[in-house]
């Protein structure tokens, strides 16, 4: 089954890229891709850019409002995210614990909907 893991943190708050701790958080996501790659659980993932490269699409009476910045302003941003492929929620957990965003911010775990 598909779980999507959604990796939530302060985008100011953390290490700054070009920082010696930001490299060492990079090489803790790196082997943790790694390791879930290596058990056949990676699907996909990925880091997003920051909240302000973001557009926000709303349609409304068939017109199209294009707005900068993320849907909602908050505390944490979405900062990236893993689709795995696990048996179930359980593993999903598991696997989600293991992220260093689950340390930081919180790692919200989210079953795929398969669509036929």
């Amino acid at each position: 089954m598909h779980y999507l893991l959604l990796i939530y943190d302060e985008e100011s708050a953390g290490p700054q890229p070009g920082t010696a701790e930001y490299g060492a958080l990079w090489s803790e996501y790196q082997h943790f891709t790694t390791t879930i790659r290596e058990r056949g659980e990676f699907v996909a993932g990925g880091a997003l850019r920051p909240t302000t490269a973001a557009t926000t699409i709303q349609v409304h009476e068939d017109v199209t409002l294009a707005t900068d910045g993320p849907f909602e302003t908050t505390d944490r941003q979405l900062i990236g995210y893993y689709l795995i492929d696990v048996t179930d929620l359980d593993e999903a957990i598991a696997t989600a614990s293991r992220l260093p965003g689950a340390r930081h911010g919180c790692v919200e775990v989210r079953p795929v909907m398969e669509v036929p």
